[in-house]
C-alpha cells in the first residue's frame, strides 16, 4: 500500500490543509512563525503572526519542550485558548514536531468527544425527545415511556465518557479524574502517582498489517490494562496509543511496581487478529505528585518525560521521574 504522501500532490496537501479543524503552524529554526492554515487563526482569537514558537509553549512547558526540539523529539501538551466572546477559553491538545533543518510544525486541535460518539449523543437525544412528545398523548404508556427514557438518557451520559475502541474512559474523563485526585490528595496531604503508557512502533504495526489490526491490538492492550490494575486505580485512553493511569494513594514504588508488572504482562502475551500474531511491548513513565509544587499538568508532564525516557532506553521498560 502506497503512502499517502507518494499519492498527493502539493495542491492535494494545501487543499487538506486549508479545509482541517486542527490548527498547523510552522516555524524556521530560528522560531520565527513562517506559515499557518486558517484553522490555527480560528482556535486562538488573540493571534499573532509575530509568534515564536517559545511563545507557544506554556511557562510550565517551555524548558522541557525547547529541549525535546533541540534533540529532535515529539512534545505535546495540553493548552487553553480564547477561541471566541461566546465559547470562551478551549481546552487544546498541541504537539511540536520536530523536522528537518531545525523547523518545528506545531498541531494544535480541540479536546471534544469523537465524531462518532457526538452522532450517537445526538440520536439518542432524537430519542429522548419523540419519548417526551408520546407521552404527553397517553397517559397509559407515560411510565413505561418514562423508564425507557431514563434509560436512554443513562446510555448517553456514559457513551459521552466512554472511548469507543478501547471501552475505556476517553481523554477529557480521565483528565477530569486525574484534576479531581489532585485537588483530592492537596486536601488530606495522601500521595497520588500517574502513570503514561504507550504502546512501542504503533505505526508500525498499522503500516505493516493495517489500521484492522492496530485497532484490535489497542483494544487489545486497554483489556490488559484494566485487568491488571488494582481495584482503586483508573486507567484511561490518553490519546492515540498512549493510555494514561491514575493511582490514588500511591507512592513511587507503588507505581514502579505497577509498571513492572504491566510492562511483562503486555510482552509475554500474543495479540492475535485478523490471523495474525503480534507482539508487542510498552514504555512506561510515572511520576508521584509533588504537593505544593506539582499541578496536574505538571505531573502529567513529568510522567511523560520519564516516558520518553523510557523510549531512550530501549523501550520495553518504565522509568519513574525523580
Amino acid at each position: 500500500m502506497k503512502r499517502l504522501v507518494e499519492i498527493l500532490s502539493k495542491q492535494d496537501i494545501e487543499k487538506i490543509f486549508e479545509h482541517i479543524h486542527m490548527g498547523v503552524a510552522l516555524f524556521d529554526s530560528e522560531g520565527a512563525l513562517v506559515s499557518w492554515n486558517p484553522a490555527f487563526e480560528k482556535i486562538n482569537k488573540a493571534f499573532d503572526p509575530h509568534i515564536r514558537f517559545a511563545d507557544m509553549l506554556p511557562d510550565a512547558e517551555k524548558t522541557v519542550g525547547l529541549e525535546k526540539a533541540s534533540h529532535g523529539i515529539i512534545h505535546h501538551w495540553l493548552d487553553e485558548f480564547q477561541a471566541d466572546e461566546t465559547q470562551g477559553s478551549v481546552l487544546c491538545n498541541c504537539l511540536a514536531i520536530p523536522l528537518s533543518g531545525g523547523r518545528r510544525l506545531i498541531v494544535v486541535e480541540r479536546i471534544e468527544a469523537e465524531f462518532s460518539v457526538q452522532e450517537i449523543i445526538l440520536k439518542l437525544g432524537r430519542q429522548v425527545k419523540l419519548f417526551r412528545i408520546e407521552s404527553e398523548f397517553s397517559k397509559k404508556l407515560a411510565k413505561n415511556k418514562q423508564i425507557e427514557m431514563e434509560a436512554v438518557m443513562t446510555q448517553a451520559r456514559e457513551v459521552a465518557h466512554v472511548d469507543p475502541l478501547t471501552v475505556l474512559p476517553n481523554r477529557r474523563t480521565i483528565l477530569r479524574a486525574l484534576q479531581d485526585e489532585v485537588l483530592r490528595a492537596e486536601r488530606y496531604g495522601s500521595m497520588l502517582s500517574a502513570s503514561i503508557v504507550d504502546v512501542d512502533h504503533f505505526k508500525g504495526i498499522n503500516d505493516t498489517y493495517g489500521h484492522l489490526v492496530g485497532d484490535e491490538a489497542l483494544r487489545q492492550v486497554a483489556n490488559q490494562l484494566r485487568d491488571h490494575i488494582r481495584q482503586p486505580d483508573v486507567v484511561g485512553r490518553y490519546g492515540g496509543e498512549e493510555f494514561l493511569i491514575i493511582l490514588p494513594n500511591s507512592d513511587t514504588n507503588a507505581a514502579a511496581e505497577q509498571a513492572d508488572r504491566l510492562c511483562r504482562q503486555v510482552h509475554d502475551t500474543v495479540i492475535r487478529a485478523n490471523g495474525h500474531e503480534i507482539k508487542v511491548t510498552l514504555s512506561i513513565g510515572t511520576a508521584q505528585l509533588q504537593i505544593g509544587s506539582d499541578t496536574w499538568d505538571s505531573l502529567l508532564n513529568r510522567a511523560d518525560t520519564a516516558m520518553y525516557e523510557a523510549k531512550k532506553r530501549g523501550r520495553n521498560c518504565w522509568v519513574a521521574a525523580d
